[in-house]
């Protein structure tokens, strides 16, 4: 409908890649210590916070990325569109493979120029941020913000506020010119969260990248809003990325997932698959902190210990000081190996212990 919206790009950085996958991230590493020149600062070594992360999100999917805070997720999902601090922040290894469609060929967003990268980020992969106020403009009314997602479209303004009054119906708005016409501190953090995935799917979007969109949201609104994203992206065959610490919003959103711990995937699977028959110790450790109930929270159970920083990774397992299961293997330099779950080709775990 708005492929307009979506210029070409040079083919020069187009490259092989496997299954119809809308993004396959590959071995991706970042690390923050570099100059303006991308040189490391004098006198310091780059700090490498994500290690060989890599995962793939097919069209339509709910896909959910999950850790406890500092594990990484958020690095991972902004150097995806190249949003991490600059010039601090460099991707030292790997490739982000993006594909427009099914017969199209995947282009590396980590190579693109920038110039290239600038068509792709909102048009064809949106982000919505962890705090709509500070995502939205405070002095600039909710229409003219999401009037300027088509900036670059060559339609006219009556078929824009169409389109924008049918996705605001569909995102649960009754009062639709009062939402328009009212600046962000008029409207709940719930109403806000609503207008930003509106937003993030104007120009139709073949993923959304969503970084914690509920974390300042009660738990009612966060079912309502969550579920909002889901139905919409379903609507529009849309590829999400979630990116969250709830592993109970997972467990009911989610499609597939994939935890992550002090920069490493763990585990991948389906999330049936992942909360039936957890693999990796971490895993579950983040399933028994879930209190199965209210009456009786005495038998909440918690990890000990706490994320290391990046400069205290270990080579090994990283979880190795945390687990209970931990052997001398788990701390030897040996990065841990990938074994796959009994009966399953898709559900797999990084550990010694398995």
């Amino acid at each position: 409908m708005f492929r307009d919206c979506h210029p070409e790009r040079s083919a020069q950085h187009v490259v092989e890649g496997s299954g119809n996958a809308v993004l396959q991230v590959q071995n991706l590493s970042v690390a923050f210590g570099f100059d303006k020149n991308g040189k490391p600062r004098e006198g310091m070594k780059p700090l490498q916070v994500t290690d060989k992360v890599s995962f793939e999100i097919n069209p339509g999917e709910f896909f959910a990325l999950v850790g406890e805070s500092g594990c990484g997720k958020s690095v991972t999902a902004m150097s995806i569109l190249r949003l991490l601090p600059q010039p601090s922040a460099q991707i030292v290894e790997g490739s982000v493979l993006y594909k427009e469609s099914s017969d199209s060929a995947p282009i590396d967003l980590a190579k693109l120029p920038l110039a290239d990268l600038r068509k792709v980020r909102g048009s064809e992969i949106a982000c919505i941020f962890q705090e709509p106020m500070q995502a939205l403009n405070p002095v600039v009314t909710i229409k003219k913000q999401l009037m300027e997602v088509f900036k670059f479209c060559k339609r006219s303004k009556g078929g824009f506020m169409t389109v924008i009054r049918e996705q605001l119906a569909l995102a649960g708005f009754k009062d639709i010119d009062r939402v328009l016409n009212s600046y962000p501190h008029e409207l709940s953090g719930g109403m806000l969260q609503r207008v930003c995935i509106v937003m993030a799917l104007l120009s139709k979007p073949k993923l959304i990248i969503a970084d914690e969109p509920t974390t300042a949201l009660d738990v009612t609104v966060q079912a309502q809003v969550l579920a909002v994203l889901k139905d919409m992206a379903n609507r529009t065959g849309t590829a999400v990325l979630l990116i969250t610490h709830n592993m109970g919003i997972v467990s009911q959103y989610a499609d597939r997932v994939a935890v992550m711990y002090a920069g490493r995937i763990v585990e991948t699977g389906a999330v049936r698959d992942v909360i039936d028959a957890p693999m990796h110790p971490y895993t579950q450790g983040l399933l028994a902190a879930i209190p199965e109930n209210h009456s009786d929270m005495r038998t909440m159970k918690s990890i000990p210990g706490s994320v290391p920083h990046p400069r205290d990774f270990a080579k090994g397992c990283r979880f190795a000081d945390r687990c209970e299961k931990c052997t001398e293997q788990c701390r030897s330099e040996v990065v841990p190996p990938k074994q796959k779950a009994s009966g399953s080709s898709n559900h797999e775990a990084c550990c010694f212990c398995l």
